[in-house]
């Protein structure tokens, strides 16, 4: 039997054994990368300055490099340095277990054993048994988490200072990130001055910020569950669903939801996005749509990889991209699609170019 850790579990997080598991997290399908490979050749260096700096709480976040990325929308990235996205991985595999157990089991954005298509299959499992949905987005969710109101949650939980520490110094860096990004709404009691005021923002893109995500939605979570007694519910970061047999009680739920962001977590729902439809109509969830007895890949889904596709052909070509990285993204793809009826439309795909869009277009 293993002996019990009796370190502090800042004392845990810092130390070399738990950076060298986040560097290989952080590192995980990037080794080739510049700033990866060159943090490597020197990573014993590192990860013992890191240790040290973290032990002696002189860490301090590097600024973030910002870019957009279309996904299929542009969104605004912001990238850490890779020595503090291994900070952050080595943050989240120490407080991670401790938020895992408040969890409730149909969360499942960045989880283990969890993701995409287990939310797809539970999406399917609750159409099968009741005859509505109600569909929920939040409008500018990262943008918009308060910062506040999430140091609050970290506390609630973290009884360490050291620990509350660091995520002060990640959380701290990384607010106004997303400024641009965000429409200011005034919630009751506020005024314009002091809504301005309160910080906000997670960056996208950081381990971090993924995982708390999760821990701030946790209290929607409770509320759906606990408070509305919701017993077919299901959420992936910011998109969640309610499922009933009961339209009114549908339309009741999403009044109550509605105050219940504002007054708890100062959020807004997509009111006009978030409609209650029968499921046999389909159900719009993570880039399908979602019967009782089938499932398709939305159309734009189908184009955007075509696209893609086709740029990869013309780097390769080029030499830009190798065999297998193209080969690697073209089979994670047909994998993806392949959890919906799409065998028509990965025949087409990887058919051949001529015509392929208007080809999609017509499955």
């Amino acid at each position: 039997m293993d002996e019990p850790d009796l370190r502090s579990i800042y004392e845990q997080l810092a130390s070399f054994e738990n950076l060298w598991l986040a560097f290989h997290k952080a590192a995980r399908g990037k080794r080739s990368r510049p700033d990866v490979a060159t943090f490597e050749y020197d990573l014993e260096g590192w990860l013992l300055r890191l240790k040290r700096q973290l032990l002696n709480r002189t860490y301090v976040p590097a600024p973030y490099r910002r870019f957009t990325f279309a996904d299929p929308k542009p969104r605004a990235i912001s990238a850490a340095p890779f020595q503090d996205r291994v900070v952050h991985h080595a943050l989240c595999n120490i407080i991670e277990p401790i938020f895992e157990r408040r969890f409730i089991g149909d969360s499942y954005a960045n989880r283990a054993g969890k993701g995409v298509h287990g939310a797809l299959d539970r999406c399917t499992q609750f159409a099968k048994r009741h005859r509505y949905v109600l569909r929920c987005d939040i409008v500018q969710f990262f943008p918009s988490v308060d910062l506040t109101i999430l140091r609050r949650i970290l506390a609630r939980a973290i009884r360490d200072d050291d620990v509350l520490w660091l995520c002060d110094q990640i959380i701290t860096v990384g607010a106004g990130e997303l400024t641009n990004q965000y429409t200011l709404v005034l919630y009751p009691g506020d005024d314009l001055f002091s809504a301005a005021a309160r910080p906000r923002g997670l960056p996208i893109g950081n381990q971090t910020s993924q995982f708390w995500a999760n821990c701030y939605l946790n209290l929607l979570d409770q509320f759906v569950k606990s408070e509305l007694r919701c017993g077919a519910y299901l959420r992936y970061v910011d998109d969640f669903l309610l499922f009933s047999d009961d339209k009114d009680q549908l339309h009741a739920w999403k009044a109550q939801i509605i105050e219940f962001l504002a007054t708890r977590l100062r959020l807004v729902l997509h009111e006009r996005e978030s409609t209650v439809s029968p499921v046999t109509t389909g159900i719009p969830f993570l880039g399908f749509t979602d019967y009782p007895t089938h499932r398709h890949l939305r159309q734009r889904n189908g184009l955007a990889f075509a696209r893609r596709l086709h740029v990869m052909g013309m780097e390769a070509k080029a030499g830009r991209l190798d065999l297998p990285t193209f080969s690697t993204r073209v089979r994670g793809w047909v994998a993806h699609a392949g959890h919906g009826d799409t065998w028509g439309l990965r025949t087409v795909l990887l058919s051949g170019r001529r015509r392929r869009d208007e080809r999609i277009a017509h499955l």
